[in-house]
């Protein structure tokens, strides 16, 4: 006899159907630790295939991982959301083999604009970016 499956919160059947189709965030290793509405949490490690020619993790992949996050985290209301802005400071370099957790959370939701502040840190808790993105939300159900 089957045990009853526990239900998904829309925030984890919204999660579940984005990564469906995200080959991005897959390729990037992205795992996710925990989603809610308005607010995502994932890590990653730094592999070398993700430094630049310095030797450090490349820029893009700390705004990819980022992005990620905050489109987790907009889009778990149930409603499509894209972005409208995004700004990234980046504050420490990340090395070969950091483990990197990236946490977004929501700052505030209208109606159509959401907007949300996303930490990343290493291992040691040292913070290695600050992004911010503004969503605009669409009249479109996920």
């Amino acid at each position: 006899m089957n045990e009853p499956k526990e239900k998904l919160s829309k925030a984890e059947e919204v999660l579940h159907r984005m990564l469906e189709k995200d080959a991005y965030s897959k390729l990037l290793g992205l795992q996710i630790d925990e989603v809610g509405e308005g607010y995502c949490r994932l890590h990653f490690q730094v592999r070398e295939d993700m430094l630049n020619g310095f030797g450090i993790l490349h820029g893009g992949v700390t705004y990819s991982a980022a992005d990620s996050a905050f489109a987790f985290a907009c889009n778990s209301h149930g409603r499509l959301s894209v972005a409208l802005s995004t700004n990234m400071d980046y504050l420490e370099a990340g090395k070969l083999g950091d483990s990197l957790t990236v946490e977004a959370k929501e700052e505030s939701l209208k109606n159509k604009v959401g907007v949300y502040q996303i930490r990343i840190t290493n291992q040691e808790g040292v913070l290695v970016a600050l992004f911010k993105g503004t969503s605009y939300r669409t009249s479109k159900d996920i």
